[in-house]
């Protein structure tokens, strides 16, 4: 399929059916430097009809789900757009890139591209846009608009300086970026439209582990996912006929593939798996309260696999181990651009990146949950192991990995 190439300003004709949009950095990373990606849906007046239309890492899914984040990998982020869903009144969809907390401007970067695929992920338009000598911290990359009855694509370059949170009150979002003070006391309760929070935490060796206060009502429905990078590797040179006879060249080529599960202990000493691995996903609504939602063999689900823990249920829990696992494909860490990130209902997302670097060892423990005196501490692991055997004697769990046992 050819692939029309759109300069700053020019606009091409897209299907009516469900696309994807993926920017990517060049180059993927910048020490010390987050950016990100995020999406409003527009009226006709260029303004948001609430905070649901802001669509980022904060609330990847809001409203029907019709404008869909998908968790961001190290040098790229993808909305899936079902245009046949979007809510009435819908006219415009901007795609924008922000630097976090303004720590430099664009002009570290050679350029940002935006592509858009079809349903069958088939790039068919695609726009570079130049970053070297923009003072700016926030780009609109591009944005999809209705015009009279056919959806089209523009690409737009255009610089915003400040950052996200000033990029997003121009389009009518209300932030809240600053902890909210202690609320006095009131007769009865009154309901208050909580405004957008822009706040996120990575988990890194400067800071290991954050803790969230105990909650009457529990912590509500946890969402854990695992996003990587499916690319296949480089074909490795002189491998030859045979090569990729024995499995050389070709197993290299094969894209690699994570999964996503957990030990878990709970206060009456119970211990378990949830993992894909033995069909073991477990129920959410019911014991052991852990879920597995599905098994992305084909990275066809774009948005990684996900496991939901049921917060309302922590009393139960003593620990949670979350850990990634390569099931397919080389086993090195720092190509795979692998990020556990946890969603708690009003907290900052947290992440954790798995890119230190090359390693042969298949397993690695990302994240503990701990239940101490009913408040949920989330430590940083990243510990790399062979296997769950070995991982499982680190943790001290007392599972047996035997063929056919748990």
């Amino acid at each position: 399929m050819a692939i029309a190439q759109l300069v700053p300003g020019a606009n091409c004709p897209v299907p009516f059916e469900t696309l994807h949009i993926e920017v990517a950095l060049s180059p993927a990373q910048i020490s010390g430097v987050d950016v990100d990606v995020s999406a409003f849906v527009l009226t006709a007046a260029g303004k948001v009809r609430g905070d649901e239309d802001m669509v980022f890492y904060g609330q990847p899914c809001p409203g029907n789900g019709s404008v869909k984040f998908l968790a961001k990998q190290a040098e790229r982020a993808q909305f899936n757009i079902h245009l046949p869903a979007l809510l009435d009144g819908t006219e415009k969809i901007a795609f924008t890139a922000t630097i976090h907390e303004n720590r430099t401007n664009f002009s570290a970067f050679n350029h940002l591209q935006i592509m858009v695929k079809n349903t069958a992920g088939d790039t068919f338009l695609q726009a570079t846009l130049p970053a070297r000598g923009r003072v700016e911290s926030a780009l609109i990359l591009g944005e999809l608009y209705r015009r009279h009855d056919q959806w089209k694509f523009r690409a737009v370059g255009q610089g915003f300086a400040g950052g996200l949170k000033p990029l997003a009150e121009h389009f009518g979002v209300d932030i809240d970026d600053a902890p909210s003070p202690a609320a006095a006391p009131v007769s009865s309760p009154v309901p208050v439209n909580k405004p957008v929070s822009l706040s996120k935490v990575t988990l890194d060796k400067a800071r290991p582990r954050v803790s969230l206060e105990k909650k009457t009502e529990g912590f509500g429905e946890i969402r854990i996912n695992l996003n990587w990078n499916r690319r296949p590797a480089p074909a490795p040179q002189g491998g030859g006929f045979l090569g990729g006879l024995f499995g050389g060249a070709s197993s290299a080529n094969k894209g690699v593939d994570l999964d996503v599960g957990c030990l878990y202990e709970q206060h009456d000493g119970t211990t378990n798996v949830i993992q894909a691995l033995g069909n073991r996903f477990g129920a959410l609504h019911s014991d052991p309260f852990i879920e597995l939602k599905g098994d992305d063999r084909t990275g066809a689900m774009g948005d990684g696999e996900w496991l939901h823990i049921n917060g309302e249920q922590w009393a139960s829990f003593k620990r949670i181990l979350i850990f990634a696992f390569i099931y397919e494909g080389t086993p090195n860490w720092a190509a795979t651009d692998g990020v556990i990130t946890i969603h708690v209902p009003n907290e900052p997302p947290l992440e954790i990146p798995m890119t230190q670097g090359a390693n042969a060892m298949r397993m690695c423990a990302v994240v503990l949950l701990e239940n101490l005196n009913g408040a949920l501490q989330v430590n940083r692991e990243i510990r790399y192991f062979k296997g769950h055997q070995e991982m499982d004697k680190a943790y001290r769990w007392g599972l047996n990995w035997r063929a056919g046992s748990k």
